[in-house]
This record gives structure tokens, C-alpha cells and sequence, in this order.
């Protein structure tokens, strides 16, 4: 993940680079940004945070996150997304039950009676789950008692512009140029 700052305090930007950084990573998030850019303003006050993810958040199939192969009557799956392994569980027991589904080790599932093309459509994470979670993450990294958001979403950049004050005109304005710098479009 590649980030910039732009901002006031040249003493507090490698400061606070390390903290969205680790705030990022320890939250998991890290994997899925390609970079940041961070616009620190604490005198106006004006915080403008703008990551490009490195895909599109959408829903996650079985399939999409797993190896999975058919042997006569049982599916194997070996995940290859650490991060979805609770998900393919919890999909798994509910749709076989546990007597079917046997865990051989962390990431080697055997299913019993399972088709490759139920897998095929078995959503396990929507990506509206993955943009709240990455919304989190970014709320987190962000000064305490930022209160005002605006958040501009679209395809795989996110803005959000945030304040302590009324979020005036010219914010927005500014919180849309660093949009655009990441390749977002201008009327989100």
C-alpha cells in the first residue's frame, strides 16, 4: 500500500503515515488498499482521506476465495483467502450441515454431497459487508472527534472528507479534487 500525506505539520505526517498504516493492517484492510493519500489540515480543520482498493468490493463466492474440486461424491475445497474461511464454514454448515462438512485442517474442507455448481453460487461475503468494513477502518484511523463526514464512493475510490466544523462548500470542493486525483469521477 502506498501512501501520501499532504498536510501542515511535516513533524506529525511520518507520524501519522505510520499510524494509518498500522491502524490499516491491523484491521486487515491493508491487503485490500493499493494506496492513500491523506490530506491533513488540523488549522482549518480539514482531514481528507482517499484510498484506491485494489478491486472492486462485490460478493464472494466459494469459488472466488477456494480451490474446489469433485471426486465422486465428495467436494474438496481448499481455501486460498484466509480471511473467508469462517464464512465457508458457517455457508457450508448451513446449507449441508456439520455431519457433512469436515474441516481436515485449516484451509482443507471435504464436503459430502456437495456440487461444484451450488459452490459456484454460494455468495459467502457481500461486498457491501467489505466497504463498511473498510469504512470502519477509516473512520478508526481518522482524529477523534471528527463528527462531520462526507464519504464519496465510487467503483474503487473512497473519499471521505471530514471536519469538527459545518462542512462548508469549499471542504467539498477540495474533498472532490483528491477524488478525482485517485481516479474518481466528479459528480459522486
Amino acid at each position: 500500500m502506498d501512501v501520501e500525506i499532504v498536510g501542515e505539520d511535516k513533524f506529525g505526517e511520518p507520524a501519522y503515515k505510520k499510524l494509518f498504516e498500522d491502524t490499516m493492517s491491523d484491521l486487515n484492510k491493508a491487503v485490500l488498499i493499493e494506496r492513500a493519500k491523506l490530506v491533513l489540515k488540523p488549522s482549518v480543520p480539514l482531514f481528507v482521506f482517499s484510498i484506491v482498493l485494489k478491486a472492486d468490493p462485490g460478493n464472494k463466492t466459494v469459488v472466488d476465495v477456494a480451490n474446489v474440486r469433485e471426486e465422486n461424491s465428495i467436494t474438496y475445497i481448499t481455501i486460498t483467502q484466509e480471511r473467508y474461511a469462517p464464512d465457508i464454514l458457517r455457508a457450508l454448515w448451513t446449507k449441508y450441515g456439520r455431519n457433512k462438512v469436515v474441516q481436515q485442517t485449516r484451509f482443507d474442507i471435504e464436503v459430502s454431497n456437495a456440487k461444484m455448481s451450488e459452490l459456484k453460487d454460494m455468495v459467502i461475503a457481500s461486498g457491501e459487508q467489505d466497504l463498511r468494513e473498510i469504512m470502519g477502518a477509516l473512520w478508526r484511523s481518522m482524529p477523534e472527534g471528527i463528527k462531520n463526514r462526507r464519504t464519496l464512493i465510487d467503483g474503487g475510490v473512497i473519499t471521505v472528507i471530514a471536519t469538527e466544523e459545518l462542512m462548508q462548500p469549499e471542504m467539498m470542493d477540495e474533498g472532490r479534487q483528491v477524488h478525482l486525483s485517485m481516479g474518481g469521477v466528479a459528480d459522486v
